[in-house]
């Protein structure tokens, strides 16, 4: 098996497992308050990551002052990211918040194009305003029936910015299990802030089972997408992220009964093109930069 194939195919266990998470806390959150959900996903994954951090080895806590600031700030922007984002699922069908989402690497590259000058030639800057068309297609401002936690979903995506733009920053020694188990902790905390808040309602076996599934998936996620970008040519892997669609269709349907709508899918399309546009050029940027090099 190639490199290429061994990422693509744990590019696509980990957008699985990470719709399979969204699934199970839309799901458990029918019947939990939010934030009591969003604490015991948060212990369970924080104690999860705390175990395979000591049995890999490779839990370190003490960091330099400049990435434990970049650490704080990446946190910080998970912790509103995630609320953000289960806010939206809770009130929104998965597939809709998903096809949101896909807007997300457009928006890191303009991002990182504008605070860290990144070069960014006309061809991604019309894809980007094209996919983010797409995006309005999807929320529809303004038409009847739109639906406010539309809003809240590209709120998320904003805070996914943040979050990826600091962790480009981090120094090489910052290892990975730390700052998904920091990442944990704060959302966690914050699901308790809330649950002082919002009260707590004793969870049921079922609710536990759900929660704990879903923090399995969670953690499972995300080593599938470190072992994916690990693995291969990252041009040909990163495309496969944007099969989390069809994951959240697929699930929406069978768990939930939901499909989208055509204009949904249009605006999704449109976005996943750009999408894809974009990683294509920069794919052929950086091998030309080799040739010249």
């Amino acid at each position: 098996m190639s490199h290429n194939l061994r990422g693509a195919i744990y590019m696509n266990i980990a957008m699985a497992a990470f719709t399979l998470n969204d699934t199970g806390m839309k799901a458990v959150t029918q019947t939990l308050p939010l934030f009591e959900a969003i604490t015991l996903r948060g212990a369970s994954t924080s104690l999860l990551l705390f175990l395979l951090g000591l049995a890999l080895g490779g839990l370190r806590l003490r960091l330099p002052r400049r990435d434990a600031g970049l650490l704080g700030i990446r946190t910080l922007a998970e912790i509103v990211a995630t609320v953000a984002f289960l806010g939206a699922l809770v009130h929104m069908p998965l597939a809709n918040l998903s096809a949101i989402m896909q807007f997300t690497p457009l928006a890191v590259t303009l991002a990182a194009a504008l605070l860290f000058r990144e070069s960014i030639g006309w061809r991604r800057l019309t894809a980007i305003g094209i996919g983010f068309l797409g995006v309005l297609l999807v929320i529809r401002p303004g038409a009847q029936g739109f639906d406010v936690w539309a809003l809240v979903g590209v709120a998320s995506v904003l805070c996914v910015v943040v979050r990826d733009l600091s962790t480009r920053k981090f120094g090489l020694g910052v290892p990975t299990i730390t700052v998904a188990l920091t990442a944990a902790l704060g959302v966690m905390a914050l699901g308790l802030a809330g649950v002082a808040i919002q009260g707590w309602r004793g969870p049921e076996p079922r609710d536990l089972l759900i929660v704990f599934g879903s923090s399995v998936a969670l953690v499972a996620g995300y080593l599938s997408g470190v072992q994916a970008m690990r693995a291969g040519d990252i041009g040909f892997i990163a495309p496969f992220r944007y099969t989390s669609l069809l994951w959240a269709i697929a699930l929406g349907w069978l768990v939930f009964g939901t499909l989208p709508d055509v204009l949904t899918m249009a605006g999704a399309s449109v976005v996943i093109a750009t999408g894809l546009f974009t990683l294509l050029r920069e794919r052929k940027l950086a091998q030309d930069a080799t040739k010249s090099a």
